[in-house]
């Protein structure tokens, strides 16, 4: 199933959280993409609030070569980095891998520089969820 809001876009997969979180890692660095950074919420919903949670994972990611040119172009743009892609388990145990719409993000700059490089990096992520 398709997953689109007016910030990200992604797909449900019959894969289990821990498939699906290999295979987007494979993706993304395909595509030139690294980990900065990793959120597993329900690890932190149990040890801050005690409460569980289903599987799910924000991924930082960044491409090094576009965050430098991104910068490069416009200093504040940091403010909208990294990149995060989302998994979790649904409510009928498939995994949902989305990122977010760095058209929307960037888009909302007003520079038409940074909305044609976020055109690009979409069709990066595109591929990512093409490879899950």
């Amino acid at each position: 199933m398709e997953l689109t809001t007016p910030y990200a876009f992604g797909k449900t997969v019959d894969a289990s959280f821990g498939e699906a979180e290999e295979k987007v890692r494979t993706a993304l660095a395909r595509e030139g993409f690294g980990v900065l950074t990793e959120i597993d919420m329900k690890e932190k919903f149990r040890a801050k609030l005690g409460r569980e949670f289903r599987n799910y994972k924000i991924l930082g990611t960044c491409n090094p070569a576009l965050a430098w040119e991104a910068v490069a172009r416009e200093i504040n743009i940091g403010a909208l980095l990294p990149c995060n892609v989302v998994l979790y388990t649904t409510d009928d145990g498939r995994t949902a891998v989305v990122v977010m719409d760095p058209v929307a993000a960037l888009g909302m700059i007003g520079n038409p520089e940074m909305t044609e490089m976020a055109r690009s990096v979409r069709g990066m992520l595109e591929r990512v969820l093409a490879a899950v």
